[in-house]
């Protein structure tokens, strides 16, 4: 029997969570092996790439329309895998709409389907829960509230914990980059984290009216220093771009692939929504949220999201810890907004103490280590529960 197991992570976190997955699954069973659609993680981690899908990481129909011919191909080339070469499994990582498309082939060819970080279905789109039930044999749940609201139901579903807070635990903090900010604080500066997103079109919406909040927040506290974390290269190029030549002045430094280290370091954050709120919560490190979208999709939102905000820690907490904003149309109100909200955190003392506070007990309630090796547990029982049925088949 094929011992591969296929994976299909479109998200650049995604891939992350998948490269520790794919590390616990080969301590437990070192006969698998890995291919799928991906990211560079994944294929470091050993996984044989088909595609790399995290290049076409994107949100939204006016960004997904452009791509609709490629996302097609893709799904194309997962049929012709699982027709030819049926894995033992596929296991789906986030990115539902493309992966209920692998979902949907995989199950034409009898191959086993399990959802890890499954669609955030509570908050948007509650309808869908047929496909689960059509596509997917079981979901591992990330949230606790997620996995309530998965067995209610009727979904075989186990809760796991968040990936995130492996991440947290696990990852070494550069040194020469922490001891660059202790010397930055040595000096008075205080420290501020941008977080402008992930994706390039996260990027390219948001930073603009990050960069704006920045001008203003400078100008009120000239102690502090702003630390950009990019993700990519050509992103952090992007961003450097936009300064115009009065912005040279800006207490502003950019990092690349140094995010843990500008969380633990900094008092608070500027950030575009994301799975990332879940490490400022585990560092407890305070944060303002922003997303910016169209104006459509904006209002898509209010019809369609059944949750009252966007912000994991915000819904675990049930209750605002993170202010956040949606911009759409003219960017002033929000801009105004955040930094409103980040002056706050930054002039009333008592207030961010109040938010660490609240943070540290979140964090010492959920953002427990291990969901890796929980999750790849959970997958080895489930591969060799259908390897017996399979024999018992065969006999």
């Amino acid at each position: 029997m094929n011992q591969s197991i296929f994976f299909s992570a479109g998200e650049p976190s995604g891939d992350q969570h998948t490269a520790r997955l794919i590390d616990a699954l080969r301590v437990r069973a070192p006969q698998l092996s890995y291919r799928g659609f991906g990211g560079s993680e994944m294929q470091q981690a050993g996984c044989q790439l088909d595609f790399e899908l995290t290049q076409l990481a994107v949100m939204g129909v006016v960004e997904v329309a452009p791509k609709v011919a490629e996302f097609y191909r893709v799904a194309q080339q997962a049929t012709q895998i699982f027709s030819q070469s049926p894995p033992r499994a596929v296991v789906l990582v986030d990115f539902p709409g493309f992966n209920w498309h692998i979902a949907k082939r995989a199950k034409a060819n009898g191959i086993p389907v399990y959802y890890y970080l499954p669609p955030q279905l509570w908050a948007w789109a509650p309808w869908r829960i047929r496909k689960v039930r059509k596509y997917v044999d079981k979901v591992l749940c990330v949230l606790p509230f997620e996995y309530q609201w998965y067995r209610e139901r009727g979904i075989d579903a186990e809760y796991v914990g968040h990936p995130f807070f492996d991440a947290v635990a696990k990852k070494p903090l550069d040194p020469a980059t922490m001891e660059r900010f202790r010397t930055l604080r040595r000096e008075g500066k205080r420290l501020v984290a941008v977080l402008p997103g992930s994706r390039r079109n996260e990027v390219t919406n948001n930073w603009p009216l990050q960069l704006e909040a920045i001008r203003r927040l400078s100008k009120r506290h000239p102690d502090v220093r702003f630390q950009v974390a990019c993700f990519r290269d050509r992103q952090c190029l992007w961003c450097r771009e936009q300064l115009t030549a009065e912005d040279q002045s800006l207490p502003l430094d950019f990092f690349v692939g140094k995010t843990s280290e500008i969380v633990e370091a900094a008092e608070s954050a500027i950030m575009v929504s994301g799975s990332v709120s879940l490490e400022l919560m585990a560092r407890s490190t305070p944060a303002v949220v922003l997303y910016r979208v169209g104006r459509t999709i904006k209002w898509l939102a209010s019809v369609l999201v059944s949750t009252k905000s966007m912000t994991l820690p915000n819904l675990m907490a049930e209750k605002t810890l993170f202010p956040e904003f949606v911009s759409a149309g003219d960017p002033e109100p929000v801009i105004a907004e955040v930094v409103a909200a980040a002056d706050r955190l930054l002039s009333d003392p008592a207030h961010l103490a109040d938010v660490q506070r609240e943070l540290q007990t979140l964090r010492s309630k959920y953002a427990v280590p291990g969901a890796s090796d929980r999750a790849a547990d959970q997958l080895i029982a489930m591969f060799d529960a259908n390897q017996a049925i399979a024999n018992r088949r065969a006999a």
